[in-house]
């Protein structure tokens, strides 16, 4: 049912979203204190609402809460929809309708309820309604912009192979614990506030509970309320191509293993990095801004 809900999304843009000429479109955005980028969007040309914009969802969904103050959004049936948490999510499903960001605009398009979104969010959408489009985040200037050819600043960046697959990136890179140098696939998770995230397997592979010393232990929930127990860690080198970060705050998960089965590179870490992504998602381009010196987030 998840795959045939993404189909018809999909379907629902590529029919429907307004043509744009070739100049570049740029859509402001914030940076949340949770390390998320809020858009500003309009529903069905009236409702106003904050979208983060989530580069490892595939579908536009709006929460309970901003569902309740939106009088012209009609729900005409209940789905499964998986989230990376849980599985099996029951979700009301809103057919048609309108959306609005900056000077784009979008008809026809379905809408899934969530439980949640990013703190100070109403919502998100992914790379979905940019299909086709190069996408550049700038947070230094705190603007994405939308390119039909690779601008020539791109030339300045550092060119990193990424893996498409499910509508989610991957990229490689590697942590140091000591004396080893650890690689692993990490999945590109704007809506993760936090920096990294290791998945079950690798943590338990490579013993990360008993070398690093933990600094915090939580309780994290996903967009339909999944509840997930997270450590955090300080981590003492994390590679990027041939950018290495110091002192990484890093969460693992014990006691459930093999539930997160991804690691995730979140938002606390990409924020440090201006980033071009290719129109087809098989590179990216990174350039460290002015957030790489902050310091790393243990919210």
């Amino acid at each position: 049912m998840y795959k045939y809900l993404s189909v018809i999304f999909l379907a629902f843009l590529t029919q429907t979203a307004v043509a744009q000429n070739h100049k570049a479109v740029v859509i402001p955005f914030e940076l949340t204190a949770f390390n998320n980028i809020s858009i500003k969007a309009i529903v069905n040309g009236r409702d106003t609402v904050q979208l983060m914009f989530h580069t490892a969802a595939n579908s536009l969904t709006l929460t309970e809460e901003a569902t309740k103050r939106i009088k012209n959004l009609v729900f005409s049936s209940t789905d499964s929809v998986k989230s990376w948490g849980g599985n099996g999510n029951a979700a009301r499903f809103s057919k048609s309708n309108n959306l609005q960001i900056g000077s784009l605009k979008w008809e026809n398009i379905p809408i899934w309820e969530n439980k949640n979104s990013g703190p100070e969010t109403d919502g998100k959408f992914g790379l979905e309604l940019f299909t086709d489009k190069i996408i550049e985040i700038d947070f230094d200037k705190k603007v994405i912009v939308l390119h039909t050819k690779m601008p020539a600043k791109a030339s300045k960046y550092e060119q990193l192979k990424l893996t498409f697959e499910d509508d989610m990136m991957f990229l490689t890179a590697k942590a140091e614990i000591g004396t080893n140098v650890l690689s692993n696939q990490y999945l590109l998770h704007s809506g993760y506030s936090g920096a990294v995230l290791f998945d079950d397997e690798f943590t338990a592979k490579n013993k990360i509970d008993g070398q690093l010393k933990v600094i915090d232990e939580k309780q994290l929930k996903d967009s339909y309320g999944n509840v997930l127990k997270t450590k955090k860690a300080i981590l003492p080198a994390f590679n990027i191509g041939k950018v290495k970060l110091s002192n990484v705050s890093i969460g693992f998960f014990t006691g459930a293993i093999g539930r997160q089965k991804m690691s995730i590179i979140g938002g606390d870490l990409l924020k440090r990095f201006n980033i071009i992504i290719d129109a087809n998602r098989t590179n990216i381009y990174l350039k460290p801004n002015k957030l790489m010196g902050e310091a790393f987030w243990n919210g």
